[in-house]
């Protein structure tokens, strides 16, 4: 009798009828974190002018109310991830919801910088350990015949709350104020919050063992060197030495870390994961569309309203095709996923991508609105046929005890590509703008709209290599699937 109890098989979510019965109130719960959390890493762009004036400072100290939330996020999402692991993927998301709510009550609070600072580093703790832990949870929970569209769901929130950022943003700041664009987080969380007490079950997987404390602490530098590096060279140039040595820092950590990772018997990041090649080829696939994704986020805007001139709200309606088309296609190309794999809509959503970056890169000033939003929702398309299969390939190959670092890892990489998109695009477009002008130049300039054009058509030709080199990568793992499957068919 003992030994068949020790012999068997643990308890999943998928053998609890009552999880499932409610398995997919539960996935509403984590995308509307998943969402808020996201959309808080982009809303905020367009109030930081609102805030400066509100708050009597320059436009160039609020940028800190973007970047510090960024940076926390990816210098926490590996902890919590592990930790996830460690006590429970589950019991971190729960107290994750109730920091960022808390977090979000002290932003829309703050009336000076350092308290807003503040709690937007608490607001982004928050965000980091939901984030970290969400698609472990679903990929736990859904059966491997839902998993993709479940997960292709996540990636819609995902994508939502990064894309859909600016346009949100400048309707709640017209008609409410700058506070609520973080007020607004407060109902939707609770009820959140509430659903998630009751829906959520408790956790069956964990860990017995020690958080790495030395590979957190060696993570966390290199982080805040990279991201200081990289955002502070946009606004200084990269010829400055102090940030020439934030980004020397930043290697040379990263090095260490790895270093100190492949010798430790648990360590924060498991590096045998990356030795899984669908692993590793589909992170780095998701990390080159979301910096393709983020040169678009950061030209897109500009260009409706300086160069098309629309309005902020006609432009808003515009750039919304991308996020629209994605609610659309994402959650049918995750079922279809679960029907025929993955690999070849991955390929098919990049080649799509291309094609729309590729259109992009030939507006101008007199194209038509028609042209112009086209060439938009088919970026949406090509992202939405491709981030659900991915997403289903990251966490696919992945144990079960290592579920909250795997999704920690995919959150990681798409807040570094979102940073690495920005700084692609803003270091492309002004590079080439001030080429055009002759001078240095770090906005539009008035009356020369072909100069912008000049530096836009090279921000999306760039971005379109980006995705091609995605492309190709996913093109390669294809083939040998298929090349795979015809020998085991000739051998069977």
């Amino acid at each position: 009798m003992m030994s068949q109890a020790a012999a068997a098989p643990r308890k999943t979510y998928q053998d609890d009828p009552n999880i499932q019965r409610r398995r997919w109130i539960i996935l509403i719960v984590m995308n509307l974190f998943t969402f808020m959390s996201t959309l808080d890493g982009s809303i905020v762009n367009i109030a930081l002018p609102v805030i400066s004036k509100t708050l009597n400072l320059p436009v160039a100290q609020t940028e800190w109310v973007v970047t510090s939330y960024l940076m926390t996020i990816c210098a926490a999402i590996l902890f919590f991830g592990k930790l996830g692991d460690i006590i429970g993927k589950i019991k971190i998301f729960k107290i994750g919801m109730v920091i960022f709510i808390i977090g979000s009550a002290l932003c829309g609070l703050s009336h000076s910088l350092p308290f807003l600072i503040a709690s937007r580093l608490i607001q982004a703790v928050g965000a980091s350990m939901t984030m970290a832990n969400s698609q472990g949870i679903v990929t736990d929970i859904f059966p491997s015949t839902e998993r993709g569209r479940a997960l292709g769901l996540v990636g819609t929130f995902v994508s939502l709350g990064s894309i859909a950022g600016p346009s949100l943003g400048g309707v709640i700041i017209s008609a409410l104020g700058w506070e609520y664009i973080f007020w607004v987080n407060l109902p939707i969380g609770i009820i959140a919050f509430i659903f998630g007490i009751r829906v959520l079950p408790k956790d069956y997987t964990k860990l017995k063992v020690k958080i790495d404390s030395q590979g957190s602490l060696l993570f966390t530098l290199f982080i805040v060197a990279l991201f200081s590096g990289l955002l502070l060279g946009q606004q200084y140039g990269y010829g400055d030495m102090k940030i020439v040595a934030a980004l020397i820092v930043a290697v040379v950590t990263l090095g260490v870390f790895l270093w100190v990772e492949s010798r430790k018997e648990n360590p924060l990041l498991q590096l045998t994961m990356f030795k899984n090649p669908l692993f590793s080829l589909s992170i780095t696939c998701g990390f080159l569309v979301f910096v393709g994704n983020f040169c678009y986020n950061i030209i897109a805007p500009f260009y409706a309203q300086s160069i098309l001139n629309l309005s902020p709200f006609h432009a808003g309606f515009l750039l919304m095709l991308f996020p629209i088309m994605m609610v659309i296609v994402a959650p049918l190309s995750g079922a279809l996923s679960d029907k025929i794999g993955s690999e070849l809509l991955t390929f098919v959503g990049l080649v799509v991508t291309v094609i729309a970056q590729v259109g992009l890169a030939n507006l101008h000033e007199g194209s038509p609105i028609a042209l112009v939003g086209l060439w938009i929702a088919m970026l949406g398309l090509g992202n939405g046929v491709f981030q659900s299969p991915n997403n289903s390939l990251v966490m696919s190959r992945i144990p079960k005890t290592q579920l909250g670092i795997a999704g920690s890892i995919n959150s990681l990489i798409r807040n570094v590509g979102m940073v690495v998109g920005i700084t692609v695009a803003t270091t492309t477009l002004f590079g080439v703008m001030s080429s055009e002008a002759g001078h240095r130049v770090t906005g539009l300039i008035p009356g020369q709209p072909d100069i912008f054009i000049a530096g836009m058509h090279v921000v999306f030709m760039t971005s379109a290599c980006i995705s091609t080199a995605a492309a190709l990568l996913t093109g390669l793992r294809l083939w040998s699937s298929r090349r795979g499957q015809r020998l085991r068919t000739k051998q069977a």
